[in-house]
């Protein structure tokens, strides 16, 4: 939500916790004056005099979310874990080829054109140049990539998982390959340890609590760090999520064990 200064200071404290609102920016022409009753608001994010500055802090916290927002089941082994498991399964078992490649990069491509949150440059660049970098890489870059695939992944949205079902098998194969060189490094009896910082509603951390020494799964990939410091600092509470608290996930598969 985007208000004025004069507006915001009036309608804000009426509206601020409803929970379709998620973050608020004050778009004024005196700073000063209005970070004074701002300041006591959680939910507005920054106080602005430029359009451009809220521009950029809108498309930061978008990637916040996008990053937040993962599908968490607390209750095991659900029908939701077992149908992406059967997805999963199924989009491994096709074989790739260089015609099917391009094929699929290309149908991908002319589906984003169709959409209206992805530049135009981001599309041409994927189409381009996909073979000249990593799937990790891919998935890793602020590109259309990562939120596409998460939020299909996240809502079971077959049509996208299909459309992108050629960069997942790229994704889970590229995995696949480093986890084994890892493992030959590795000392037989070394365990890694990973780490990820991640936002939980109040609600999800009182599930998550109840069903300790049981089942958690997860619908995405998860992009984790060897430091668990980094984990930490990296982390700040997304806007998205109404009363959040800040976890840290701690996993230490055993060596033997192999990604599926």
């Amino acid at each position: 939500m985007i208000v004025s200064g004069s507006l915001g200071q009036n309608i804000v404290p009426k509206i601020y916790t409803w929970s379709q609102v998620h973050s608020i920016y004050v778009f004024c022409n005196n700073r000063s004056v209005h970070e004074k009753w701002a300041k006591k608001i959680l939910k507005i994010k920054g106080v602005h005099t430029e359009i451009e500055s809220i521009c950029e802090a809108l498309k930061k916290d978008s990637a916040r979310c996008d990053r937040a927002l993962i599908s968490i089941s607390f209750r095991g082994i659900d029908a939701s874990f077992m149908y992406t498991q059967l997805i999963k399964e199924a989009l491994l078992e096709i074989d790739d080829d260089d015609a099917s490649d391009k094929k699929s990069i290309k149908d991908l491509a002319e589906y984003c054109r169709l959409q209206n949150d992805i530049a135009t440059d981001e599309i041409e660049k994927f189409e381009r140049e996909y073979h000249q970098h990593t799937p990790i890489w891919w998935y890793t870059a602020p590109f259309f990539i990562y939120t596409m695939l998460n939020r299909a992944l996240r809502l079971l949205d077959v049509d996208i998982i299909l459309k992108m079902g050629f960069f997942i098998r790229h994704l889970h194969r590229h995995i696949k390959q480093l986890y084994h060189e890892q493992q030959s490094k590795m000392r037989t009896a070394a365990v890694l340890t990973v780490y990820r910082g991640q936002g939980l509603s109040i609600q999800d951390f009182e599930k998550m609590k109840q069903s300790k020494g049981g089942f958690m799964s997860f619908n995405n990939f998860l992009s984790t760090s060897r430091d668990r410091n980094l984990s930490l600092n990296a982390f700040t509470r997304p806007a998205a999520l109404q009363d959040p608290d800040s976890v840290v996930f701690s996993s230490a598969p055993k060596s033997l064990t192999k990604p599926q």
